[in-house]
């Protein structure tokens, strides 16, 4: 709780998932990607309900061992791969809200495929949320140059063109306006607006932007490199001791 606000994280991890089978289950550094995010949650006080929200009994099981619960399973018709994140979030606040007959004010959606989030991460932004009144806060991450949309380009029958016509003006990266991107570290939402605007991206959204070197896993080479980034940061850390 901050400010008198209750605080419900909520892991959404569907056991259908297409990229890799049963992601959520696959070990990370031995523990299951949705068994860490149960680890996270008891580091950070202020969060008051813990829950997963999945349509698979293993998941549920593997979740509720670590400290998440699994109160319900998410229903079929918001179980497959073309679901928002806000229709999950809005069943999953309105189911537990039904059950435990309370409200909560703020939502914190905590993706099992950022297992490299920090709990001053989280932290942040909820703080940022309620201290500056938005209705979203989103961690995100500054785009490496090579990504750039004005550095994309399409391929139509072997012939390349400008993914946008002024990437054609770009001679050097310093001409290029920073660009960020989603790293699934946290989302931090108002009830109202996913409630009220049906959305996690309100009409006032802001972003924490995190320095650090965050991957989110999609394929089996994000997990690998994910695994040695976190072995390098452990033997930096050793070292600085």
């Amino acid at each position: 709780m901050i400010e008198n606000k209750r605080i419900l994280a909520v892991c959404p991890a569907r056991g259908g998932s297409k990229g890799i089978p049963l992601k959520n289950l696959i070990p990370f550094l031995g523990v299951p990607l949705v068994a860490r995010v149960g680890h996270f949650v008891s580091e950070i006080s202020m969060i008051d309900r813990a829950i997963v929200s999945t349509d698979h009994p293993e998941i549920a099981e593997v979740a509720r061992q670590s400290g998440l619960d699994a109160p319900f399973f998410r229903p079929e018709d918001l179980s497959g791969d073309q679901i928002s994140d806000a229709q999950v979030l809005i069943h999953a606040l309105k189911e537990i809200e039904r059950i435990d007959k309370v409200r909560y004010d703020i939502v914190v959606m905590l993706q099992p495929t950022s297992p490299l989030r920090q709990a001053k991460h989280v932290t942040q932004a909820i703080q940022m949320l309620v201290n500056e009144q938005w209705d979203a806060v989103w961690t995100v991450s500054e785009t490496d140059s090579k990504g750039h949309p004005l550095k994309q380009l399409t391929v139509d029958s072997s012939r390349i063109n400008y993914y946008d016509p002024a990437g054609n003006q770009i001679i050097a990266r310093q001409q290029l306006t920073p660009v960020y991107h989603r790293n699934g570290v946290a989302y931090v939402i108002t009830r109202k607006c996913l409630l009220e605007d049906g959305s996690i991206m309100g009409k006032r959204t802001g972003a924490l932007i995190l320095s650090e070197y965050l991957i989110s896993i999609d394929t089996m080479w994000d997990l690998k490199l994910t695994e040695f980034v976190h072995s390098q940061e452990q033997k930096d850390s050793r070292l600085q001791t």
